[in-house]
C-alpha cells in the first residue's frame, strides 16, 4: 500500500516521514480485522486522513505504533463491525514470500499437506467471534502484551486473559473437528 501525497502544507513531508513507516504493519493488520484486501485498504486510508487531520498532534505521542494500532482498532468497530466479511484469504504476495522463505525444496506431497492445514487454520480462525479474531490478532499473531491491550481495547487485564483463553480453546477445537 504506497502513501499517496496529500496537497497542502509543508507538514505533508513530516506527516509521510512519521507515518510511511508503519503503513506496512497497519495494513496487515486491518487485513486480519476486515478479512479482505478491499476493505482493509480502505480502513487504513480512513485512517491515514484522520491522522492527516491530527498530524501536528502526532509529533507529541512517544510511541506512535501503539497509538495508531488503538485508533486503526477503533475505527474498524465503528465503521466495518456491521459489514459482512468475506473469508480471510492469503494474498498473493505473502504466499511468494513464504516460498522464497522455504531453505529447501519440500516435496509436493509436504506442499499439498502444509497448504491443506493452513487453509484449516484460516477456516478455524474465520468461524472464531469477532472479539476472539481481534483479540488473537493483536496477541498472538503482532505480539502486544495483555497490559498493553488494556488500554487499547478498554478491556481489563483479567477479562482479556479468560478471552484469550477462550478464544485459544475455541480455536483447539474447531482445529480438532476439522481433522
Amino acid at each position: 500500500m504506497k502513501i499517496l501525497p496529500f496537497q497542502g502544507s509543508g507538514l505533508t513531508s513530516k506527516f509521510e516521514e512519521l507515518v510511511h513507516p508503519h503503513i506496512n504493519y497497519l495494513y496487515r493488520l486491518a487485513f486480519r480485522f476486515c478479512g479482505n484486501q478491499e476493505d482493509a485498504e480502505d480502513l487504513v486510508q480512513d485512517l491515514l486522513i484522520k491522522l492527516y487531520s491530527k498530524r501536528a498532534e502526532l509529533e507529541k505521542i512517544e510511541k506512535l505504533r501503539p497509538w495508531m494500532t488503538t485508533t486503526l482498532y477503533r475505527l474498524f468497530v465503528d465503521g466495518f463491525r456491521t459489514k459482512t466479511r468475506s473469508p480471510l484469504v492469503l494474498i498473493d504476495d505473502e504466499i511468494s514470500f513464504y516460498e522464497t522463505m522455504a531453505t529447501e525444496e519440500p516435496s509436493q506431497d509436504a506442499t499439498m499437506a502444509e497448504d491443506q492445514r493452513i487453509e484449516q487454520i484460516l477456516a478455524a480462525f474465520n468461524r472464531l467471534s469477532e472479539d476472539h479474531r481481534v483479540l488473537m490478532t493483536l496477541h498472538d499473531i503482532e505480539g502486544y502484551q495483555l497490559v498493553e491491550l488494556e488500554p487499547m481495547l478498554g478491556i481489563p487485564v483479567g477479562t482479556l486473559k479468560s478471552r484469550i483463553h477462550r478464544a485459544r480453546a475455541r480455536m483447539r477445537e474447531l482445529l480438532e473437528n476439522s481433522l
